[in-house]
């Protein structure tokens, strides 16, 4: 199942769609020239589509607006803790060549989470990650984030740690068992928000009591219908479909 989602992932890279409608059109343009300038300039407009932000945008602002945000002043003394989610990590193997500590667009989850320990040395933190790269190398994601905690000085007393699990529903399974965790304490649940929906419905299937901690939002309040970026459009889309086709996923599986 592991390596079936992996595959469902790659496809919802949106230039993944792109390359095949490219390789369709060079294998129609021997014999069928003409279906295949009709490919050439279908995949010209997605291109051109792909890069108009507002769209991929409005739903990313959807996913993001499930649950409130929580401030940082916020009383949390009622909690057992903060399990927070890998993925804010980079790889390990680029990890191994560097002295210090590297994230990625999803770092906040680790910055914040940092910032939270800090705050609130009575709270103890729960990060889950194992390594969901099926290439592997390097070390895992949950040895890679306690250098990063280490580097902020967070007391290693404060921060358990699940090395195993590759995606959001090993997550939820895997930390249940992490000893001394009780999932039916109230926990709050730190990801980044567009994840959240996926993610509290995931850990509220698997037993958990958990509170949504969104961070990480990329979601403007204001929607510029102007905006017009390849890169950052692209980018927005993959989000937005691997959390939906994740969505729909888990729930055909019964993980949500």
């Amino acid at each position: 199942m592991f390596i079936f989602s992996k595959i469902v992932g790659w496809f919802t890279q949106p230039l993944t769609w792109l390359l095949l409608g490219l390789a369709m059109a060079w294998v129609l343009s021997a014999r069928r020239p003409a279906l295949a300038r009709r490919a050439l300039g279908t995949g010209a407009v997605l291109l051109a589509l792909m890069g108009w932000q507002p769209l991929p945008e409005l739903l990313i602002r959807q996913l993001e607006a499930k649950y409130p945000e929580i401030g940082p002043t916020a009383d949390l003394r009622s909690y057992a803790g903060v399990v927070v989610l890998g993925g804010g990590t980079a790889s390990g193997r680029l990890h191994q060549n560097h002295a210090h500590p590297l994230t990625n667009e999803a770092g906040e989850r680790l910055a914040v989470s940092a910032a939270l320990a800090l705050r609130h040395p009575e709270l103890p933190l729960l990060y889950t990650g194992g390594e969901g790269d099926p290439t592997g190398g390097g070390p895992s994601e949950a040895e890679r984030a306690r250098v990063f905690y280490d580097s902020f000085r967070v007391p290693a007393a404060q921060v358990r740690y699940e090395p195993v699990s590759r995606n959001t529903y090993e997550n939820a399974v895997l930390s249940a068992k992490v000893p001394g965790v009780n999932p039916k304490a109230p926990w709050l649940l730190l990801t980044s928000a567009s994840h959240m929906p996926r993610s509290m419905a995931t850990f509220e299937k698997a037993g958990w009591n958990v509170t949504a901690y969104p961070v990480d939002y990329q979601a403007e309040d204001v929607t510029v219908w102007t905006r017009y970026s390849l890169r950052g459009g692209v980018s927005d889309w993959q989000l937005v479909l691997n959390e939906l086709v994740g969505l729909v996923a888990y729930r055909l599986t019964g993980r949500l």
